[in-house]
């Protein structure tokens, strides 16, 4: 157990406070935003969830043969299954911290907890929908490490991802999940969508095509973190996007820019476990606190990701520019 002491938060001084903390960056949490929402009902007995894809059928083009009865088509199906997972982390403040501090310290500690639980659930996403996607690679490369400092992102890579889906059959994306209010869904307008990273978005800002928000026709549709269009492809930025450090064949980090279409993927929590803050007051411990010198503020919650459809996602991946 970590307490946080007067050593992590030392002794304020008076002359030219700031009691306004400094506001703490985070990241655009994108990777949840586009994800299908299927939640466990509590006391189901369970933490696995099945997702069932009904196959397609192919085209029938054998005319009909007067008073034959055709032998007809059987319906196939692929179930997918995931099991949801527990998470949590909480820090401890001692009774001399809370005590003595000129901050409103549980209400900083409760911010600066919501913002690892975002990160936590966009970082676990990620890996997910990373890991499952289909691949594709800079230039000639046909490998991660294989990719060399000049294969950088470029609109002929997003346009030959773009033919990919469709070629799969893939749909634009119609909605997305608000995060202003956590796990309802809004719509948007038909498009496929890319999560870059900020030196992904330096360098497709300069390509023939690139459209920024601010020559968008119609405003009213931007998503959150969204900054520009190319090759029918909306594109949102986040300091969070997939790199893969030191991972290219010059040593330099490898972008994995993820371009979604409409039910990719899904996540699933267990109702009434999607999130709980827990805070354990000086003293609740009992004889384990005897002295009342510790409380607790922690979080809790339930989670799992699971692609549905390789074929609705691609990766790129490629370098960046210095």
């Amino acid at each position: 157990m970590s307490d946080t002491t007067r050593t992590e938060i030392p002794v304020e001084v008076n002359n030219f406070y700031n009691r306004t903390l400094l506001d703490r960056a985070v990241p655009a949490l994108l990777y949840n935003r586009f994800a299908q929402i299927r939640d466990i009902p509590a006391n189901s007995g369970t933490n696995r969830i099945k997702f069932r894809k009904y196959g397609a059928l192919t085209s029938q083009t054998t005319a009909l043969i007067e008073g034959v009865t055709p032998s007809g088509k059987q319906l196939s199906v692929t179930d997918i299954y995931a099991d949801v997972l527990y998470y949590g982390d909480y820090v401890t403040l001692t009774d001399v911290v809370l005590i003595e501090t000129f901050d409103p310290i549980l209400t900083e500690t409760a911010d600066i907890l919501g913002e690892q639980v975002g990160l936590s659930l966009d970082d676990l996403c990620k890996a997910v929908v990373i890991a499952g996607a289909s691949e594709q690679f800079a230039s000639t490369a046909t490998a991660v490490n294989e990719i060399t400092s000049a294969m950088k992102m470029t609109r002929e890579e997003i346009k030959e991802g773009v033919r990919t889906l469709r070629s799969n059959n893939a749909k634009p994306i119609t909605s997305m999940i608000d995060p202003s209010t956590g796990y309802n869904t809004v719509p948007v307008g038909a498009s496929f969508v890319m999560i870059v990273s900020e030196d992904t978005l330096y360098d497709i800002e300069d390509a023939a095509g690139w459209t920024p928000v601010e020559k968008y026709p119609n405003k009213s549709d931007v998503m959150p973190d969204e900054k520009g269009s190319i090759a029918g492809v909306r594109v949102l930025m986040s300091t969070n996007a997939y790199v893969e450090s030191a991972a290219g064949a010059d040593s330099q980090d490898v972008h994995g820019s993820l371009i979604i279409a409409q039910n990719a993927y899904a996540q699933t929590r267990i109702s009434g476990m999607t999130l709980q803050n827990i805070v354990k007051p000086l003293g609740s411990a009992g004889t384990a606190d005897p002295l009342n010198q510790r409380t607790t503020s922690g979080w809790k919650l339930s989670y799992v990701a699971k692609v549905l459809d390789a074929l609705n996602l691609l990766v790129i991946y490629h370098s960046v520019s210095d």
